[in-house]
């Protein structure tokens, strides 16, 4: 989206929340071979994340490990997780408590777009609930849900670290929109949704 501006942003999202959502794929209907969970270019930047670390540090690299395997597969299965497990010679519930910790890492497929509210304490003094609420109300989708369309999914989000900014959220998780009042809301949908239009077009 070049060249156009989120309405409230101002700010990249904090360090460690940059992986990209991608395009949601289905879920395999049964256990996938490793070899088909990650493309051969992947793997190759697998080992350039591994070799970043001394030998017997590579598990450091679990984080970008798991951020390859969604910019490829647009979100991270239990297959997924076991694929990265056994990479860093790691256990898997190691693997699957990083996955489940942070909120970049999609552990179901979403939206082209996903709108992540902040529902923590200071943004709940300022309305950070009624944002996701009239997100969901605007879009026709429970909290978690995505639209009929694929475009959208709303989640709540934990500390985002922008509390003065509230109610905040991300797009993508690399986005950070401020004071997102029910007017910007409909006005950043109605450019995303613009924006799906567009790509589609082209």
């Amino acid at each position: 989206m070049s060249g156009q501006t989120l309405p409230g942003a101002n700010a990249p999202a904090t360090p460690g929340g940059a992986a990209p959502g991608g395009t949601p794929q289905p879920a395999p209907a049964k256990a996938t071979t490793p070899a088909a969970l990650v493309s051969e270019a992947g793997m190759q930047r697998f080992a350039r994340e591994v070799a970043k670390y001394p030998p017997e540090q590579k598990q450091s690299a679990v984080m970008a490990c798991l951020a390859i395997v969604q910019q490829e597969r647009g979100w991270i299965s239990e297959q997924s997780e076991e694929f990265v497990a056994r990479y860093l010679g790691m256990p898997t519930i190691a693997v699957h408590e990083v996955t489940t910790f942070y909120n970049m890492y999609n552990q179901q497929p979403v939206g082209r777009f996903k709108l992540n509210v902040c529902t923590n304490l200071p943004c709940q003094l300022r309305d950070g609930q009624l944002a996701l609420e009239h997100l969901c109300t605007r879009l026709g989708v429970e909290e978690g849900g995505t639209t009929a369309d694929g475009l959208f999914t709303v989640q709540k989000s934990e500390c985002l670290g922008a509390c003065a900014d509230a109610p905040v959220m991300l797009v993508n998780d690399r986005q950070m929109c401020s004071f997102m009042t029910p007017e910007r809301l409909d006005e950043l949908v109605a450019m995303l949704a613009s924006h799906a239009v567009i790509e589609r077009a082209a």
